[in-house]
Formats: C-alpha cells, structure tokens, sequence
C-alpha cells in the first residue's frame, strides 16, 4: 500500500457469519559469480522464450499486489481485469478488517482452477489472497490477525481459504504512523508467522532497508520472500538477491522521476521479477489522477517489457509462473 496516490476509504466493516456463509522448498538461494554478486541478465533472448513461453498461458498476466477490498465494486473490477487478459490477482490484507475481506472476495470471486495455456480466460480469474498487519497500523497489535489465521486454520486450513501470505508487513519510517519499535516487533514477528505456516511474505518497506535486513536475518528469511513495491537502488537490489527475494514493480517505473528504478528493473534478473499494481494506488502513466485497478498490469508489464527489450507476451509469462514461485501457487 502507498500513500503517493489517492487512496479510496478503508472497508473497516465486520463480516459477520462469514465462514458460514462462504461455505464453510525453500526456494533456491541466488546463485553468486566469483565476485559475491548475483549475475544479473539484462537480455535472455531465446533461452527465456523456451523456459516460460510454451508452459503458461499466452498473454495472461498475474497482478502480484492489489487491494480489492478497497473497490465499491470489485466483482466489476475483476471483470475489467479479466478482459484486459489479467488472468490472477493476489489481494493484500493491512489489518485484520481488510485481511478478512481478501479473504472473502477471494473465496467469493475466484474462478475455480487456472485457465488452460492459450485458452480464452471464460468467465473467471484466479484470486488470492493475504493476511497482515501493515506497518502504520502496528501500534494496533497483531492479536486480531492471529485471531484470524487461527480461525482460518481451524477452518477448513490456510490454503483453503486461498491464504498464500503474510503481509503487507514490514517497515515504513517515512510516515512514522507506528513507533518504530513496535513496528520491528510486529514486523518480526510476522516474519515468525510466515515461516511458522510456510507462506509467502511481502514486505513493505519505506526508508528504514537496514532495519528490514537485520529483521529478517535474526527471524530466518523465509523460503518465499517479495518486495512489494520496489524503490529502492541497485545496492538495496542486490541485498535482496542475495536472500532470494523477488523484487515487486509497480507504476512507479513510469514515473518521470523514477530513473535510478527503472536502471534496477533493466539489471534485475528474470526469474526474481514481479509485476503488481498496488491499485487503488500508484496508478502508472498515462493514466495518472484516476483510480488505479489491476486491469492496468498490463501497463506496468509493458513499461517493463520496453526497458528490457521483452516482448508482452514474454512479461506475462513471466508474471504468471514467477507469482506461481514467489507464493507457491503450484501444489
């Protein structure tokens, strides 16, 4: 979640009898050259088109990072998605009021298995969803969404409930919403979380990347591991290869401002890129001062495609099978 663009009001609302009503490896560490440094491809050519090509669906794409919860009509959202061929969304939880709506909405609007590669998308898209407790909303505790990963575990288990993350979790000491140690006490322990349940984490972290690194070291870097809305430099880059995450882009890159971004997007290896949309925020250029959603993936993927010389094909494919890695999508 990102503050830099208009945000819509929080859906605070309590569900209610929701369960009833709904129905109720570790990945590899980056390999590092003789210098200590990850290599890092800038250009993949026919190699990236047999690894991804022929294995997942044609110019279907994934937005890694949404927040359906904040739409007054997410049902109509993710129709908009699904004609513009974005074929998964993972929608992020920031408390457990918004956590307990992705789950809801994922349950509720997911079609119920992937579309078959080059298949037309029919009349649905894959939604995922995620729980956490986002970093300005710290001092809250994170006693509800251990309530509510409690519930959902004794309720059919985290999986069935489309639960693939803990997060947005992290650190931000730009706003300083939160204490900053409570903000580290929250954050490791969400990273205890992740690991304690084998799920995916996705950080938020906002001026404070030494504080971030140190965390994880200390708690265990779990096997699933993703920047969401990457900004930083190549340095903070390469930290985060060095622990295997995967670095998370957003509209961002299409800012004017965001060269030094856009030069870490170039360098950053194939198989550790994603593409989100962090809609309703950060809503990419040129369409700038209007509500962002994840039909607009495919414009950050594009904008990503021109600066590493892929074509839009190549950059869905990639969405798709490096989300199916980055939350273990896949069994």
């Amino acid at each position: 979640m990102d503050e830099s663009n208009d945000p819509s009001a929080r859906d605070d609302r309590r569900e209610g009898s929701w369960l009833r009503r709904l129905g109720a490896g570790r990945r590899s560490r980056a390999r590092e050259d003789e210098t200590g440094e990850r290599a890092v491809p800038v250009d993949a050519g026919g190699s990236l088109s047999d690894q991804w090509g022929p294995s997942v669906p044609t110019a279907i794409w994934t937005d890694s990072h949404c927040h359906l919860q904040d739409d007054p009509d997410p049902a109509e959202t993710v129709a908009l998605a699904r004609a513009a061929r974005v074929g998964r969304m993972v929608c992020v939880g920031t408390d457990e009021a918004s956590s307990r709506r992705a789950v809801t909405l994922a349950a509720e609007l997911s079609a119920n298995r992937s579309p078959a590669p080059g298949a037309p998308l029919g009349r649905g898209a894959e939604l995922f969803a995620t729980v956490g407790l986002h970093p300005h909303d710290a001092k809250a505790g994170l006693g509800p969404v251990n309530e509510l990963l409690d519930e959902l575990s004794t309720s059919g288990g985290l999986r069935s409930w489309r639960v693939v993350a803990i997060g947005e979790c992290g650190l931000d000491y730009h706003y300083d919403n939160s204490p900053r140690e409570v903000q580290r006490d929250v954050f490791a322990a969400q990273i205890a979380l992740a690991n304690r349940h084998n799920l995916a984490l996705v950080i938020h972290t906002r001026e404070a990347w030494e504080d971030t690194f140190s965390i994880l070291e200390n708690e265990g870097v779990p096997e699933r591991t993703i920047f969401h809305c990457f900004a930083g430099g190549e340095q903070e880059a390469k930290q985060c290869l060095r622990v295997g995450a995967f670095l998370s882009f957003s509209g961002i890159v299409t800012f004017a401002n965001a060269e030094e971004l856009r030069q870490v997007v170039v360098r950053c290896p194939p198989d550790s890129l994603l593409i989100e949309t962090d809609s309703p925020f950060l809503t990419p250029v040129p369409h700038r001062g209007r509500r962002n959603s994840p039909a607009n993936v495919t414009v950050v993927g594009n904008a990503i495609g021109q600066l590493k010389g892929f074509e839009p094909e190549l950059l869905a494919a990639l969405s798709w099978t490096n989300a199916e890695k980055a939350f273990g999508l896949g069994g």
